[in-house]
């Protein structure tokens, strides 16, 4: 079994994720089937078969979050230090073009939102900035084409 490397921030989110599966999401469609229940004959009843369905899914999305729960790989940022971007790593970079600059951590997939600042290890840019130290120039193939990124700052927080 594959680990899957997630932040502490990360790891919390699923973990409430998979309460509200458990503690509202699966008594909501328990309910549900036992309302349809009381309709009658379950063979023509539409309430039944969907409330079921949707138990399908309610169930299917608990076992998933236990399992990457149960894979996990908890990293501590906080703890992390060094030169070189890694996992968890906040990388400050400046764009070769535009001179803007951007900040990404670099996080699980669990827990990527690049518009909030946060970019999945396995993304392009990610890959390729992963083992970088600041001044650093890096390159790599992005959707619109080949972009170039200096790394400015590394930060472990």
């Amino acid at each position: 079994m594959e680990k899957i490397p997630m932040t502490i921030a990360g790891e919390k989110v699923l973990r409430e994720r998979l309460k509200h599966m458990k503690e509202v999401e699966r008594p909501s469609v328990v309910r549900a089937i036992e309302e349809a229940r009381a309709h009658g004959d379950l063979s023509e009843n539409a309430e039944y078969h969907s409330a079921r369905e949707k138990q399908g899914i309610v169930e299917a999305q608990i076992r998933d979050l236990e399992d990457r729960l149960g894979r996990a790989e908890v990293i501590d940022t906080s703890r992390l230090s060094g030169d070189r971007v890694v996992f968890g790593a906040t990388v400050v970079l400046e764009d070769g073009e535009s001179d803007e600059q951007v900040t990404y951590q670099i996080v699980g997939t669990e827990e990527a939102d690049p518009k909030a600042g946060r970019i999945s290890y396995t993304s392009p840019l990610a890959r390729a900035i992963i083992g970088k130290k600041e001044g650093d120039l890096v390159q790599f193939r992005a959707p619109g084409g080949v972009r170039e990124y200096e790394v400015l700052e590394i930060r472990f927080e």
